[in-house]
């Protein structure tokens, strides 16, 4: 035997103890022009299992009106809202279609698909639906895992490059203290018939790192970490 149903003149008079579908609270149910609320258990009921059926919470954008208010916004003269049967249900947390299978599973008889408006409207019945049923919605793939690539601090490339720049680097600044100790002589004047030796070590040097990286390079490829 059904539940009777009961109406209230705003939803702040449902009693708490009344009240028992536990993801739902009345202000949801409510009419959202005038407050009024109608409960029927046996609808409510129905909607607190889809929710638990698909375990993520519904979004309620309209459940029951009232007369008045369903005029002011263009519902149906006979629509369901008015008996407090039918709720309209936000798809932005749901996939359309096992939304639709579920609430059918559960005993819901009568559809409205609003893909623009981005909602599904639910009700009991009598059994019917109208509206475009929403597009298929594209399923992103898993990104691939990348493949392993060694750590830049362990990076055989990085240090045969690293050690060319800093070998590069000390040529230029071997051309640059020459000319800074030229013009300084007086003590250090000993030490600039050196230079030139040190400036060929570093040019050595930059050309072995640079080496060094290519060959990297190359046998990553050949082990396919490239």
């Amino acid at each position: 035997m059904s539940a009777p149903i009961q109406t209230f003149r705003h939803f702040r008079d449902v009693p708490d103890q009344l009240w028992r579908w536990r993801n739902f609270s009345p202000a949801e149910i409510a009419c959202r022009g005038t407050g009024q609320l109608k409960i029927h258990a046996d609808a409510l009921d129905k909607l607190q299992a889809l929710r638990d059926r698909l375990g993520k919470p519904l979004i309620v954008r309209s459940a029951y009106r009232s007369p008045e208010h369903n005029r002011r916004v263009g519902g149906a003269a006979r629509s369901k809202h008015m008996d407090g049967t039918a709720f309209d249900i936000a798809m932005s947390n749901h996939d359309p279609a096992a939304f639709e299978a579920a609430a059918r599973a559960v005993g819901f008889l009568g559809f409205g698909f609003y893909p623009r408006s981005n909602f599904i409207h639910i009700d009991l019945g009598p059994a019917r639906q109208w509206g475009d049923r929403f597009p298929p919605r594209a399923v992103p793939f898993a990104p691939e895992a990348p493949p392993a690539r060694e750590a830049l601090a362990t990076s055989r490339t990085l240090k045969g490059t690293g050690a060319a720049g800093v070998a590069t680097v000390g040529a230029a600044g071997v051309e640059v203290a020459q000319d800074v100790l030229a013009e300084a002589q007086g003590a250090i004047l000993p030490l600039v018939p050196y230079l030139d030796t040190l400036r060929f070590v570093f040019i050595a040097l930059a050309l072995g790192g640079i080496a060094v990286a290519i060959w990297a390079r190359i046998d990553d490829w050949k082990k396919g970490l490239r």
